[in-house]
């Protein structure tokens, strides 16, 4: 999995087209309570608010050029992947079909609407609304999406040369991981760049999947992925991202969910930004790693703002919400 520097520009002038680079701040309040310098990456700022948006519109870029046959995508979600097709499918006049497990966050089943998608409830979890979206696409005709492709991994990337270009240089970057797109697009820029930065990817303790496939160098997989951290809810690597992850990062670490849900407490305590679950995680595993960071310039990903108001609640009460 690569791309070069033109494939980089050219994901950005389409990103571009739609908004402009996302916001990356150092909060001074963030600063000292980890005892390093801390940069956010605020991709709570792009118009889904999360950073999914990037790819979509380059894949959807891609198929309108190159594929005009494509009469629209279908996908499967637990929400940020699937309000990033319903966008750039509305931007380009494309039908989509996304499907979403069974009790799926309300708030981004709305938003996906609001945006366009027509969903389908599938499944017990993402892995089951997957493999039942994958199998929809001559039902349909429609385009089948995987999580995890070329296109989207240079679109969401161009977050990471916006990130690199304007924090100058980094220790460490840590990141979020769902299938992958976020950290092989923050990767392949790093190399891109010829950076030393330390590429670091955060899971839940209880959708470890991906952190044990890194350790075991090739695919684990789990029973379940029962975490209210329901973008790194993976139970089922791609084995693409996996081979990317293994060859590129320093480490994947996991993260207790009461730690995702402090993590959560503390940007908007510090930052006053609004993180979903996932937007936190990278925090939460900076705080895990903190002795080994003091004095350092380290990032952090806040992939994305969309959070429940039942959740938030239960948050700001102090508590961990349940999956």
């Amino acid at each position: 999995m690569s791309f070069t520097l033109a494939d980089l520009d050219a994901a950005t002038a389409v990103v571009r087209r739609h908004f402009p680079a996302t916001p990356q701040l150092e909060w001074p309040l963030l600063s000292e309570q980890v005892g390093a310098q801390v940069w956010v990456k605020h991709e709570n700022a792009t118009p889904t608010g999360a950073f999914k948006v990037r790819g979509g519109l380059v894949y959807a870029d891609r198929a309108s050029r190159e594929r005009p046959d494509v009469q629209g995508f279908v996908s499967a979600t637990r929400g940020n992947h699937g309000q990033s097709l319903a966008y750039a499918g509305r931007a380009a006049g494309l039908r989509v079909v996304i499907v979403v497990p069974e009790g799926n966050s309300p708030d981004k089943n709305a938003a996906m609407r609001g945006f366009g998608a027509e969903l389908v409830v599938h499944g017990r979890d993402y892995q089951e609304a997957r493999e039942h979206a994958m199998g929809l696409e001559a039902e349909l005709g429609l385009e089948a999406v995987p999580p995890f492709h070329p296109d989207l991994v240079v679109g969401v990337g161009t977050y990471a040369l916006e990130l690199f270009d304007e924090a100058g240089p980094l220790d460490t970057v840590y990141v979020p991981v769902g299938m992958g797109s976020g950290i092989c697009g923050l990767i392949g820029v790093r190399d891109l760049l010829g950076l030393s930065t330390q590429i670091v990817g955060v899971v839940s303790d209880r959708a470890p999947a991906t952190a044990l496939s890194f350790e075991a160098g090739t695919v684990v997989t789990t029973p379940s992925a029962d975490t209210f951290v329901d973008g790194v809810a993976c139970r089922a690597p791609v084995p693409e991202a996996v081979a990317e992850i293994v060859r590129g990062a320093a480490r994947v670490v996991t993260v207790a969910e009461d730690d995702t849900a402090e993590a959560m407490r503390v940007l908007l305590r510090t930052t006053h930004q609004l993180p979903e679950p996932a937007g936190a995680i990278a925090l939460a595993g900076l705080l895990a790693e903190r002795d080994g960071q003091v004095g350092q310039r380290v990032g952090v990903v806040m992939t994305g703002g969309n959070c429940d108001a039942d959740l938030l609640t239960t948050v700001l009460a102090g508590r961990t919400p349940s999956a």
